[in-house]
């Protein structure tokens, strides 16, 4: 009887642990592929940002939440203007949007500072701001990390530099992630990684030539368009997954 139960029972187990990890991808993709969003409305707008001879360039938060809206509609088909929290990802993506809001509230005095060209308020910056506030708001962590980072805070923990290397060398599908369980201090997580390629308004910072400096002052990598810049790191604690 037990044996006949176990043929029965486990066929059941395998499905429900398919569902489970299924849902826990897709949250986790929907949420790397907000903050991907964010750096994009980031990336297009730094020639408004950098305007020095604007004061008040009206990039307030409002308008880069739409912005931001419009892409990720793009992206996933959700529109962050309608959703109600009626499941997990839904309060998380509700949580992201008011996190932004307060990141580009924050940063208006220095958009519109006159005279200054470049501001500082880059895709990589936007990320951190948003990712450290969104660990805080919800205890799901959303991270940049490449292979070449800038930032230590950036720096790939050795899951993260596995995954990326496989990027690299185009071991996965393009645009597909990858996501697997996890114990992370003592708690069963989901880690996520998707990721980012170089875009033409990437190239301003980290494409050619090699070695000469960007606008930051940093030395570009040498980047061409479509090369893995990095990835979306998410780290969701499998208690959102119900």
């Amino acid at each position: 009887m037990r044996n006949l139960l176990i043929g029965i029972l486990f066929p059941a187990m395998l499905i429900g642990s398919f569902v489970h990890a299924e849902k826990s991808d897709d949250m986790a993709q929907k949420l790397a592929l907000a903050l991907v969003s964010g750096r994009y409305v980031t990336a297009v707008n730094q020639g408004l940002i950098n305007d020095e001879a604007k004061g008040d360039k009206g990039f307030t938060a409002d308008l880069f939440v739409a912005q931001l809206t419009k892409n990720y509609n793009e992206k996933t088909g959700i529109d962050l203007a309608t959703i109600k929290p009626t499941n997990e990802l839904n309060k998380l993506l509700i949580a992201y949007v008011k996190v932004v809001k307060e990141v580009i509230n924050d940063k208006q005095e220095l958009i519109n500072t006159k005279g200054l060209k470049f501001k500082g308020f880059i895709p990589a910056v936007y990320g951190k701001k948003v990712g450290d506030a969104f660990y805080k708001e919800t205890g799901v962590k959303l991270k940049q990390t490449s292979s070449k980072y800038r930032n230590r805070a950036n720096k790939p923990d050795a899951f993260e530099s596995e995954i990326l290397a496989k990027f690299e060398n185009n071991e996965f599908e393009k645009n597909v992630g990858y996501g697997v369980n996890a114990q992370k201090n003592g708690e069963e997580v989901y880690r996520y990684m998707q990721p980012i390629y170089i875009k033409e308004a990437c190239l301003k910072c980290h494409g050619t030539p090699v070695g000469s400096l960007d606008i930051a002052g940093r030395k570009k990598e040498g980047y061409n368009i479509g090369d893995v810049r990095g990835a979306i790191s998410v780290m969701l604690p499998l208690s959102f997954i119900k």
